[in-house]
């Protein structure tokens, strides 16, 4: 099993959940963040300087069994690139047990 959290933009969520979805990936968790990046310009709109330093992002939280990975990882590529600077990160880390609290099934059965 894996965790895949991703960092994307808020404008792309329904895009990327959609995918998700598709591949299915129906469950996972998520949660409105704000972070600082690496570009120090701002940008300017109608005369109005905005720093664009800090960034309204949405973060997912996302357990998929093994087989499941390489999909997801693409889904999310694929749905949360705009090929801007700021499209987000995708972070992978190993799982090492799972269990479902209502059942007391542990590991892949526990996912499903």
């Amino acid at each position: 099993m894996k965790k895949i959290e991703a960092i994307i933009r808020k404008s792309k969520f329904e895009d990327v959940k959609e995918a998700l979805h598709n591949v299915e990936v129906n469950f996972f968790s998520y949660w409105d963040v704000t972070g600082v990046g690496n570009e120090k310009e701002g940008h300017v709109y109608r005369g109005i300087s905005y720093s664009t330093s800090e960034i309204q992002r949405r973060f997912l939280s996302i357990v998929v069994n093994d087989d499941f990975v390489d999909r997801t990882i693409d889904a999310i590529l694929k749905s949360a690139a705009t090929d801007k600077v700021g499209d987000g990160k995708i972070f992978i880390t190993p799982v090492d047990e799972a269990y479902r609290i209502r059942t007391g099934e542990k590991g892949g059965l526990s996912l499903k």
